[in-house]
């Protein structure tokens, strides 16, 4: 079983150096855009109120990033998300990011559901049923 999210989006004159080509740290910018748009498809939240006040959210824990071509203002890079592994507590994401046939990085993070309240210190919990269902629900199916 796999679950590939796809998106896009253009670089940005901002997000480059002297030379016109990406800044590395906004390539952890764009896979955090896409794991937040991955979520909002499912009907989730990265921060996600409950009703006692408390909130969960997902920090990460690892984050990586291999870099094979450069990508340059202007370029639309198409995000390709896959879950990798559904823990009891976290998810482990793959990210592949490309310019039409070229391929431009490969990363990794692994993120962890917490909960906390403010003024208490964030605990990692159980991946909450109704989420780890709709996790494991598009992982049954490409898009």
């Amino acid at each position: 079983m796999s679950c590939t999210f796809k998106t896009t989006r253009r670089v940005e004159f901002h997000e480059t150096d002297m030379a016109g080509i990406v800044h590395f740290a906004n390539f952890y910018k764009y896979m955090e855009q896409a794991e937040h748009e991955y979520f909002r498809s499912l009907g989730l939240t990265i921060v996600d109120k409950q009703a006692d006040g408390s909130i969960i959210g997902w920090p990460r824990v690892s984050a990586q990033c291999s870099f094979e071509s450069p990508a340059c203002y202007g370029d639309l890079l198409e995000i390709r998300l896959n879950i990798e592994r559904i823990g009891v507590k976290s998810l482990t994401i793959e990210y592949d990011l490309w310019r039409d046939e070229t391929k431009i990085a490969r990363g990794r993070m692994k993120t962890v559901c917490c909960q906390f309240t403010h003024g208490s210190p964030m605990q990692s919990i159980a991946i909450p049923e109704r989420m780890l269902l709709k996790f494991e629900a598009s992982m049954d199916q490409d898009e």
